[in-house]
């Protein structure tokens, strides 16, 4: 009886290490396959805004290329600094990744910021798109020049993503010359849109695929754009420099992952986006989109692309009173 149940651990024990040793090649697979889990996509901006719109669509054309789910969260606040700070704050384990545009790059100008470039690892830059001026379909200002005229006379308001954005360097250009464009923030897009439809603002400043739909139905439309040629779509209107303002930060938005990240991670998710901007679906959205058709910039040149825009929002920054 005894001699039994003496054998009974040895067996239960052969057992146990039979069943391990036939998981184990599907755990190593497990561990070894990327991404094994959804992958956050982080959206430091509200819903409904081109930054959200952006993770939207190419949220679903990587699923499709990593065959996992990649869910987008809504952290807007601080000019996206909120949301920068939750993917500082995960696992570098790349599973999960962010929006980054030329607004929170421009509050991190002079050393500002919590946190720096080099804690963030650029996996591309997906839409780039030159930034404008927009006001109610019937504002009383037909060109820039009226607009122009009335801002050295009384304030205007402007409504802007965040202060320390490049849409608030863009109107602040002009008060150094003698405006008084006066910036409102407003984190939500739809917020900024409605501020201006609803009189909160006298002015938007946006780009105009973000609102595209309010021109196409003739509730905005477009008076000045910040670029060194004419906005696609819109050749007609005039450009900042003919006003002596030759700041022209386009609005980009890039994908980023922190700092630390397994390199094999981030190859693998900048090579899954590189097929995502070189689809059809993607090329149509930059067309729908009114963005430049050579937007997309791969992660090998994306990181010198965005210093070199961080440069030139440092030597631009403005006066201090």
């Amino acid at each position: 009886m005894s001699d039994r149940h003496s054998h009974r651990p040895t067996r239960r024990s052969l057992l146990i290490a039979g069943a391990t040793l036939a998981l184990a090649p599907r755990l190593a697979l497990s561990q070894d396959r990327y991404p094994s889990r959804p992958v956050e996509f982080i959206v430091p901006w509200g819903a409904g805004g081109g930054a959200d719109q952006l993770a939207r669509r190419t949220g679903k054309l990587l699923e499709a290329e990593l065959n996992v789910s990649v869910p987008i969260l809504n952290v807007p606040g601080a000019t996206g600094n909120t949301g920068m700070a939750k993917l500082l704050a995960a696992a570098p384990d790349g599973h999960s990744m962010a929006v980054f545009i030329a607004d929170t790059l421009a509050t991190l100008a002079g050393g500002k910021g919590r946190y720096k470039l080099a804690d963030i690892v650029p996996l591309a830059v997906m839409i780039r798109q030159p930034s404008g001026l927009f006001v109610k379909a019937d504002a009383k200002w037909k060109t820039f020049d009226d607009l122009l005229a009335d801002s050295r006379n009384g304030e205007i308001k402007v409504g802007i993503t965040g202060f320390g954005s490049a849409d608030e360097m863009h109107v602040v250009k002009f008060n150094e010359k003698g405006s008084k464009f006066r910036p409102v923030p407003f984190a939500a897009p739809g917020e900024r849109y409605s501020s201006v439809l609803g009189g909160h603002a006298d002015v938007l400043i946006e780009q105009a695929g973000d609102v595209k739909s309010f021109l196409d139905s003739k509730q905005m439309r477009p008076i000045l754009f910040f670029a060194d040629q004419p906005q696609v779509g819109h050749e007609s209107i005039a450009l900042a420099n003919r006003y002596g303002v030759t700041l022209a930060i386009s609005q980009f938005r890039a994908i980023v992952m922190r700092a630390g990240t397994d390199p094999a991670h981030v190859k693998a998710m900048s090579a899954a986006l590189d097929k995502v901007a070189r689809s059809e679906d993607f090329r149509k959205f930059l067309m729908d989109e009114l963005a430049f058709a050579d937007s997309y910039i791969p992660s090998d040149k994306a990181g010198p692309f965005i210093a070199e825009q961080l440069q030139l929002i440092e030597v631009n920054q403005p006066k201090k009173s």
